[in-house]
């Protein structure tokens, strides 16, 4: 504080900033809060809080329609202006609007009790929350490895609305140009600006280039049941992990409804023991298989099937690939689009 000492003890020698110092210095107020505690008119106040500002002893700012003021940290350190404090508390708790900070909280959180008090309407949500995208980026931050992620057979890139919101960078790859061309309407329709389209096969040279070091984590979603060859595939997979990330596959679990190779299935899901034998065949290590819940399969035609997911870690670096002697030769795949 630059104020000459005789002027900080005029600032101080008025009873009702003595007050208000001891109250800004419990919690951070509005003016109106404060004229209620105070029994002391808005301008009032706002005019002793004018001088407390002056001085440097209090800092006032703006929130919307409000003015909030709290002690300046600073002005703590000052052996008069802790005397000061101590003062203003012993007004305010012997006239009792100490003891009254404590309602006027609660009556700061009455309108927003009585809005989420209402009765909901509509019965049960159904579907995701609109505002998801921001749930993911919080949640994106407990995550300790998300530089990259990698989208395999990323079909329309329903996916990518998970990823891209967490991973600073995202590659979505397909092998049929009409999904590579949906997913990017899906992509300039959200305005993610951190996705990489690459349109192959999991082995080709396009791939393993925008792959580089490999990512934190490579998901195949609805994936593996397309594949001719689900252990080559997964092995691919592996390839494009980096030590230290995971590979995730969802998938369905065994079921008996033929109908599903109308869409393009060649297996009928996959045992537990299948997916975690597969892993190990890719060199992953820590496999464990998970079953969903049910409500969380959607509303598409594969909705009534049980879905699991395998999750799986890279710990150790993985042979070489070879390279394909023909394009899809090498792993297999007759297809590489989110089912």
């Amino acid at each position: 504080m630059c104020l000459p000492r005789w002027e900080l003890f005029r600032v101080l020698s008025e009873p009702i900033r003595l007050r208000l110092l001891g109250l800004a210095a419990e919690e951070e107020l509005a003016v109106g809060e404060l004229a209620e505690l105070l029994a002391e008119s808005q301008p009032n106040v706002s005019r002793h809080a004018a001088s407390l500002k002056q001085a440097g002893l209090v800092t006032v700012r703006r929130h919307g329609t409000r003015t909030l003021l709290r002690v300046d940290d600073d002005a703590t350190h000052d052996p008069v202006v802790l005397d000061a404090l101590e003062s203003g508390r012993a007004l305010c708790a012997a006239d009792g609007s100490l003891a009254k900070i404590a309602e006027v909280l609660k009556a700061r959180d009455s309108a927003a009790r009585e809005f989420f008090s209402r009765p909901g309407g509509g019965g049960p949500q159904s579907s995701a929350p609109s505002e998801v995208g921001a749930y993911l980026v919080a949640l994106g931050q407990l995550l300790p490895r998300r530089s990259l992620a990698i989208d395999a057979g990323t079909g329309d890139g329903g996916l990518l609305d998970v990823l891209a919101p967490v991973f600073d960078r995202v590659i979505a790859i397909d092998r049929a140009e009409p999904q590579i061309v949906r997913a990017r309407e899906r992509v300039a329709l959200r305005g993610y600006d951190n996705v990489t389209f690459v349109e192959g096969e999991l082995d080709d040279p396009e791939v393993v280039l925008a792959a580089g070091t490999g990512a934190d984590a490579v998901f195949a979603v609805r994936v593996l049941h397309h594949a001719a060859r689900p252990a080559k595939a997964l092995e691919r997979l592996a390839d494009l992990c980096k030590v230290g990330g995971s590979v995730v596959v969802l998938d369905y679990a065994p079921h008996e409804d033929e109908s599903m190779r109308e869409q393009a299935d060649l297996w009928l899901g996959f045992e537990p023991s299948e997916l975690t034998r597969f892993a190990r065949g890719a060199g992953l290590s820590d496999s464990r298989v998970t079953p969903l819940p049910g409500a969380l399969n959607g509303r598409g035609p594969d909705a009534h099937l049980s879905w699991q997911i395998l999750v799986a870690h890279k710990l150790q670096a993985n042979q070489p690939m070879a390279k394909p002697s023909h394009k899809g030769g090498a792993n297999g795949r007759k297809a590489m689009s989110h089912g």
